[in-house]
């Protein structure tokens, strides 16, 4: 069985996450820690429940969602799993930083390319890798059918989705990927967002005013 914990740091109060399974092993997901204080933490959950972590992951490469790239590939000599079309998303990073009030940015590359088709393992643990663009050009989501979950970074919000007036996104692109990925998933399905709190498909299906299927 994966345990979810999330962590809600910097000041864009993004979600991260890290899953682990009975293994001990896990993975990292988004790390939005910039401050030590906030880099600290997470450390000190992590070796306070005796975790192994295997890989970092990147759900799209926005600011936010990687402030703590760097960081965690020095502390735990892991490697950085992204989308190849979001690889440009985050060599842009270290261009605006500072002007986000990040002067103390540090950069990081990827060392794995993720697409759709695949997964993401870790100890008896696998992901179903989802290609969702138009928040970012890149966007991925990782589903755990047997669980019920997807960790969706900025696709769906509850009751809203990802905005898409940052360079790369496209909204009809963005609304595409959650009809046809994302609505298609089971309706009881629980989804973690990369800012907020989670809520579920059958949810966003019925309420979502910017991508509702119903009028009721």
């Amino acid at each position: 069985m994966i345990n979810i914990k999330t962590f809600t740091f910097n000041a864009f109060e993004e979600n991260t996450y890290v899953l682990s399974d009975d293994t001990d092993e896990c993975i990292i997901i988004d790390p939005g820690c910039y401050e030590k204080s906030e880099q600290e933490e997470l450390k000190s959950y992590i070796e306070d429940a005796g975790l192994r972590v295997v890989l970092l992951v990147n759900t799209h490469c926005h600011i936010d969602h990687v402030l703590g790239n760097a960081f965690v590939k020095r502390h735990y000599q892991v490697d950085l799993a992204l989308h190849p079309q979001d690889e440009a998303t985050l060599a842009a990073v270290e261009v605006y930083a500072s002007n986000y009030g990040f002067p103390n940015y540090e950069p990081s590359t990827a060392n794995i390319m993720i697409d759709e088709g695949g997964q993401i393992k870790f100890g008896n643990s696998s992901l179903d890798i989802l290609f969702v663009p138009g928040h970012a050009p890149g966007h991925i989501a990782l589903y755990h059918e047997p669980q019920n979950f997807c960790i969706n970074g900025d696709v769906l919000f509850r009751e809203s989705i990802g905005r898409t007036d940052l360079p790369g996104g496209d909204h009809a692109t963005l609304i595409d990927s959650i009809r046809s990925k994302m609505f298609t998933l089971p309706a009881e399905t629980v989804v973690y967002c990369g800012h907020g709190p989670e809520t579920t498909i059958g949810h966003e299906i019925r309420f979502n005013p910017f991508a509702r299927l119903t009028d009721n």
